[in-house]
């Protein structure tokens, strides 16, 4: 079914649907490795945010067996390629609770888009789930919106011999006449496209040293060069803890997959690497701050609509620079006059706060949304620019967030309007010239 909805974002605008937000996914998943076969259920408690004679969900590639809302079968289950629509035997009235239980089933496959292949996808002995930003309809059934955010129950049965890694707490791991069943809790609100599994034959490191819980997932091969690489993750949590505020969730890991990555990615979280990225001489430094940084811009404090995605790179790829800066290395400032050195020889087209769907993981995004906050700080000075980062982070904790929200967030800290930071900052963000740093 195409999305005509007129509020949907247009840089998804097949994506979601915004009649309806969930509050809680329950995924019970049963999945051969060996065949790539899955055999799911998922239910979603939702709320009605206007009247619906029909609930459209976003589902890619499975076959449906059966819809219930509210334990009552569906009056009409219409299956397409990306869509699923269910017509309830009753209308939910506006404002009214309801849950959908869909019982489903196939061979799961990533997505094709714009942006590449995304969502499930097969590792050569695993799984690997990297769905931003549309690719959760690959593996479960949902409202695919960055904004509809909820909490998750993942259970996943597999063979056993394979270590499973999902989001939240591992609440279980129980062997069964299938396998292994592994059983995890989200109960911070999560975005769709941040949900996953991640299965392998992995061995798995405790890294000590902070106050939160890191564990690292990797290939048995790895073990040295994954523990030298990583081993400073404690010291940058408490890095980006100092400046942008707690580390939101409650544990921290990361995978390395026995497979070669172009990029890493992040999820809610967890942090996805590729075996390409260990060398045992913290030459993936850099990208390790990165993806951590995620976790508080973009995991607990999410856009709301896709043009938002410097809030997202922009603030990560900084936080690559802070990590420099505290560790010796080339300051913040050394690195921001280096970049916007290389992005003078780039095209200067591309507006950071709405760079059109193409480009939205556009370099230029991330380099120019990094340099807009180095401007800001350098003329709000430092006190006032951490000030800042933690009202966002505070305020928007576990949820959602706009280019005006964080305006006023640093122009609170500064003791000034918007305008005056809209003023600074507009130039890097709303037009397409590299500006002088102040």
């Amino acid at each position: 079914m195409k999305q005509t909805d007129p509020a949907a974002d247009p840089y998804t605008p097949h994506s979601g649907d915004r009649r309806w937000t969930s509050r809680h996914h329950d995924l019970h998943l049963d999945y051969r490795v060996a065949t790539n076969r899955l055999d799911a259920t998922a239910t979603i408690s939702a709320t009605a945010v206007e009247a619906l004679d029909k609930v459209v969900l976003d589902l890619h590639g499975l076959s449906v067996d059966r819809v219930d809302v509210d334990g009552v079968r569906a009056k009409k289950v219409s299956v397409g390629t990306h869509k699923t629509t269910v017509t309830p035997a009753a209308p939910i009235p506006a404002g009214a609770d309801f849950a959908v239980h869909v019982r489903y089933r196939g061979t799961p496959r990533p997505l094709r888009s714009p942006w590449g292949t995304l969502g499930w996808e097969e590792l050569t002995d695993g799984v690997i789930v990297a769905s931003q930003p549309v690719g959760a309809p690959s593996w479960f059934p949902c409202n695919d919106r960055p904004d509809d955010k909820a909490t998750y129950r993942i259970e996943l049965t597999c063979e056993a011999g394979y270590e499973v890694v999902a989001n939240g707490e591992l609440l279980g791991r129980d062997r069964t006449a299938r396998g292994t069943r592994w059983t995890f809790a989200v109960t911070e609100p999560m975005a769709t496209y941040l949900a996953t599994v991640q299965i392998g034959r992995y061995r798995t490191t405790k890294l000590r040293g902070g106050d939160v819980p890191v564990t690292l997932h990797h290939p048995a091969d790895l073990t040295a060069a994954a523990k030298t690489d990583f081993g400073q993750v404690p010291e940058m949590i408490a890095l980006f803890a100092d400046r942008f505020g707690p580390y939101p969730f409650a544990e921290y890991g990361v995978v390395v997959t026995d497979d070669e990555l172009e990029i890493p990615l992040e999820a809610h979280g967890l942090a996805v690497f590729g075996r390409n990225h260990v060398d045992g001489a913290h030459g993936t430094d850099r990208l390790i701050a990165h993806e951590l940084a995620h976790q508080w811009f973009g995991n607990s404090v999410t856009l709301g609509r896709w043009r938002d995605i410097w809030l997202h790179e922009g603030f990560a790829c900084y936080a690559e620079w802070l990590w420099s800066e505290h560790r010796g290395g080339p300051t913040a400032d050394d690195l921001a006059r280096s970049y916007r050195s290389g992005l003078l020889q780039q095209p200067q087209d591309l507006v950071v706060a709405d760079p059109g769907a193409r480009d939205m993981f556009d370099d230029r995004v991330y380099k120019r949304g990094a340099l807009a906050l180095h401007a800001l700080r350098r003329t709000i000075g430092d006190a006032a620019f951490t000030a800042g980062l933690r009202i966002v982070t505070t305020r928007y904790r576990h949820g959602t967030v706009s280019s005006p929200d964080v305006v006023a967030s640093f122009a609170e800290a500064a003791g000034t309007g918007p305008d005056a930071v809209l003023l600074l900052l507009g130039p890097w963000i709303d037009e397409p010239g590299v500006p002088e740093l102040p």
